[in-house]
């Protein structure tokens, strides 16, 4: 089937590298703490997160208040067993109180001024063990480091505004940042990930940090009515694609602009030929003709010889 239009104000799947993995990165977050729960999908746009989620989850909702998106996502992924979208506006949830196990919001909290009552919405269909996964960017980095301006957000946070809004309504927290980054990586030939240990250069590589200190473009909050109900999240999650689509991407566009720049020296060393060609051509132009001199006049006597 076609794709959904992709404006700007929502993610959808055909998207590419960079920002395919900021958005598929916190549906794979999420998923291990979701198994066998009933999930809703608060603004589930396209609905692509909705449908990873119902791989592990006993059932999910997914609301959104676009119309064009939700048929969409009914007509993409509605074949899902216990998948169900709606037509609705998540700060008035259509769903009796402690319907849901588990809510996940990512990435709308910013599209709208009435977050309070978007959380209490949360909050209220959510059952006394539940727990919302939630994501919106740092005002900071977003938008205020980087000088962009986002068309569709209403109103950006700041972490303390996040963490304020967050505790009005959900006493117990944990908070994780999300950051794009190039990274080496070494990895146990087993593959199984154990423990987890970072290193951050600094002073060009003269100073080693041990703990993470990098800005993060994002956050994603657990939060739930207690400290009991939090979910058990790791401390470090890490996704890629077996393609490794943003890596391949970034090793093309260096190999052409080695090799744009070898055309560029080409083209620099042929220009100087030229040059000096044409500086020659120029001098030989510029110098005085020589006329031949008149001949000289001859004694009367050499005529008779």
């Amino acid at each position: 089937m076609s794709a959904l239009p992709f404006t700007g104000e929502r993610f959808t799947p055909e998207c590419v590298r960079e920002m395919w993995y900021e958005h598929w990165h916190r549906y794979a977050f999420a998923a291990p703490v979701l198994r066998g729960k009933r999930v809703l999908d608060a603004a589930c746009g396209e609905g692509y997160g909705s449908a990873i989620l119902a791989g592990v989850a006993e059932s999910v909702d997914g609301v959104d208040i676009s119309a064009d998106a939700v048929g969409h996502a009914r007509d993409r992924y509605g074949n899902r067993p216990g998948l169900t979208f709606h037509v609705a506006d998540a700060t008035r949830l259509p769903f009796p109180d402690a319907h849901f196990d588990a809510v996940v919001s990512f990435e709308t909290l910013e599209h709208l001024e009435a977050q309070d009552e978007r959380l209490a919405g949360f909050r209220r269909v959510l059952s006394p063990s539940g727990f919302l996964l939630i994501s919106s960017p740092d005002k900071r980095v977003y938008s205020d480091l980087s000088g962009y301006q986002n068309e569709f957000h209403v109103r950006e946070l700041y972490r303390k505004e996040l963490i304020d809004l967050i505790h009005r309504h959900f006493p117990a927290m944990r908070l994780f940042g999300q950051k794009l980054m190039f990274q080496s990586m070494i990895v146990a030939d087993d593959g199984v990930l154990d423990s987890a240990g970072v290193s951050i250069s600094a002073d060009g590589g003269t100073r080693l940090e041990s703990r993470f200190t990098l800005d993060p473009m994002y956050f994603l909050v657990a939060c739930a009515a207690s400290e009991s109900a939090l979910p058990n999240l790791p401390s470090l999650h890490v996704f890629s694609d077996q393609e490794e689509s943003v890596y391949r991407h970034y090793e093309h566009e260096i190999r052409k602009n080695m090799q744009a720049g070898q055309m560029l020296i080409e083209r620099d060393r042929r220009i100087a030929e030229l040059e000096a060609a044409l500086s020659r051509a120029q001098s030989v132009t510029a110098a005085p003709e020589v006329s031949n001199p008149p001949p000289t006049a001859q004694p009367f006597w050499r005529r008779w010889f």
